[in-house]
């Protein structure tokens, strides 16, 4: 298996960027972050998708995720 195909556990994303698990399953049920999938029970990461979503971040010079939700405010319906 090609490095770029390896699959990577949720504790292992959170340890390699820097933040709590938790902050990865919020991102994932708001579908921000990088793509996941479910293995049976076990979430998995595809090192080339972490790798294409850090790219992404890093061309927009955003920090924010690709799919791009409203703003809280906007959301409020507050202008």
């Amino acid at each position: 298996m090609e490095h770029a195909d390896r699959l990577i556990n949720v504790q292992e994303l959170a340890d390699y960027l820097g933040l709590p698990v938790t902050t990865l399953y919020q991102w994932r049920y708001r579908r921000e972050g990088p793509p996941g999938f479910r293995v049976g029970r076990h979430l998995r990461y595809r090192w080339s998708d972490v790798q294409r979503w850090i790219e992404d971040r890093l061309e927009t010079g955003s920090p924010e995720p690709v799919s791009q939700a409203p703003s809280r405010v906007a959301r409020r319906g507050i202008d």
